[in-house]
This record gives structure tokens, C-alpha cells and sequence, in this order.
């Protein structure tokens, strides 16, 4: 009888155990769901100028992480900027411009070092444009960043940004911020400013509001004083699942005295 007794007792542990356990890897499962370790994405937009044709545009991009991203309770739109994950990404975008194609390459590296606040980052890219009866231009692109984190969120950087074709070439230093917090009324918000200075001349305004986890609201400036081109910008993204979210934005802005109107598309996938 008493070793019936320890038999069941154990028997009792055992399933306390195992209920135990699958709870446990339940709650591990939840929090690791929505996790992802690369974004791909797609886009498509149309230019229509007061003088001039209208142009298209087109693209594709894509983002991996050295670790899976962790979404936690952030904004998904700022899930690995949060989880300060370091990755590599590439873009492509074709444009058609009246009588010019233009071919723009890149590729980059955000790395944040681990266990400290810095913060690093390059870019290389390549823009090639053909113009008909006129032949080609090709020019190299490039940027880099030292940054530092002084709070959760909170980044600022400086570098220096540059191109260089068979006609000219020019190194900027820059500056940028960006900040990510959580107003008194719970929801999110997400501010940044940056800046090159020099020849570029250039500055850039974002704001983006977060109705909830999943939907944002934002608008956006940009002034580049070399190109005589500046715009004003109003966008929106959803995520209808934590994978899958679609982007659209309308600008209006002007190139010299030539105003046009802008409208982009933009969907991305994470796994």
C-alpha cells in the first residue's frame, strides 16, 4: 500500500510537471510568434508634373537580421529598430522619366554593437541614367554613421554622405536623429530630423503616429538646395497580419518651378 501510494504521488508529479512544461512552452511560443528575421518588400509609384510627362517608378528591397527580431509590445513598423537588431539590406528602384531611365542599386549595414549604446551604419549605391540621344551618367553613392543611444529610443548620429561620377564629386558631413516613445495616453509616437550640409544642402522632417500597433499615421518634408527640390509629404502604413503590411503615401513638392504630385505603394512581408 505505501508504495502504491508513492507510485501515485509520482504519478500526480508527473502530470503536475508536464502541465507545467506545456504551459511554460506555450508562453514561450506566444512570446516568440510574431518574430522574424528578414523583411522583403515591393513598391510602385507614379510622378505627375505640371510640365512634362508623367513617370513611374518601381522597386523592390530587402532586409535580413543577424537575430530574429522580437515585436514585444512596440509598434511592428518599429519592432527592430526597438530591438536594436543589426542587419544587412539591398534595394533596387527602376524609374522613367520622359526620354530617361534611371537605374538606382544599393546595399547597406546597420550594426548595433552590442552591450553598449553605439550605433553604426554604411551605404553603397549606384544610380545609372540613360538618356535618349544624350548617353549615360553613372554615379557612385556613399554614406556613413557613428551613432549613440543616450536613452531607450533615442538615437543620434553624424557621418558624412558623398558621390563622385565622371564630371564631379563631393563628401557632406550630416547629422540625424530619430526618437521613439510612448505618449501619456499610451499610444506611440515616432520623430526624426536629419541634415547634410555643404553642397547637398539638404534637410529632412518625419513624424509618424501610432493609432495602434498595427496602423500609422504620418507626415514627412524634405528640402535639397544642390537639385532645387523640395517636398511635403502625408503617408499611412497597416499590418494586417505581424507578417504582411501595405504603405501608401501622396507628396507634393517641386523640382525649379516645375510643381508635381507624387503617390507611392509600398507592401512588405517578414518571416
Amino acid at each position: 500500500m505505501y508504495k502504491f501510494k508513492q507510485t501515485r504521488k509520482g504519478v500526480q508529479s508527473m502530470k503536475k510537471l508536464a502541465i507545467a512544461s506545456a504551459l511554460l512552452s506555450t508562453l514561450a511560443i506566444t512570446g516568440t510568434a510574431n518574430a522574424y528575421q528578414a523583411e522583403v518588400g515591393a513598391s510602385a509609384g507614379m510622378i505627375d508634373p505640371d510640365h512634362g510627362s508623367t513617370a513611374g517608378t518601381y522597386g523592390v528591397d530587402g532586409t535580413f537580421y543577424f537575430k530574429p527580431v522580437q515585436t514585444r509590445n512596440a509598434p511592428l513598423a518599429e519592432a527592430a529598430y526597438l530591438d536594436r537588431a543589426s542587419n544587412v539590406n539591398a534595394q533596387y528602384q527602376y524609374s522613367k522619366v520622359d526620354d530617361a531611365k534611371i537605374h538606382n542599386y544599393g546595399v547597406g549595414v546597420e550594426y548595433f554593437v552590442p552591450n553598449s549604446d553605439f550605433y553604426l551604419s554604411g551605404n553603397v549605391g549606384r544610380q545609372d541614367v540613360k538618356v535618349k540621344h544624350y548617353g549615360k551618367d553613372d554615379t557612385t553613392l556613399y554614406s556613413a554613421e557613428v551613432g549613440y543611444m543616450p536613452a531607450p529610443g533615442f538615437l543620434v548620429a553624424v557621418g558624412a554622405k558623398g558621390y563622385d561620377n565622371d564630371r564631379k564629386d563631393g563628401v557632406d558631413p550630416t547629422i540625424r536623429a530619430k526618437y521613439v516613445t510612448t505618449l501619456s495616453n499610451g499610444k506611440d509616437i515616432n520623430l526624426e530630423a536629419g541634415a547634410a550640409f555643404g553642397d547637398l544642402d539638404e534637410y529632412n522632417l518625419a513624424a509618424d503616429y501610432y493609432i495602434d500597433k498595427s496602423f500609422s499615421v504620418g507626415a514627412d518634408y524634405y528640402s535639397n538646395d544642390l537639385t532645387d527640390n523640395q517636398e511635403f509629404g502625408i503617408n499611412a502604413r497597416k499590418f494586417f497580419t505581424p507578417q504582411v503590411s501595405l504603405e501608401g503615401r501622396l507628396g507634393f513638392g517641386d523640382v525649379g518651378n516645375n510643381d508635381y504630385t507624387s503617390f507611392g505603394l509600398a507592401g512588405k512581408y517578414r518571416f
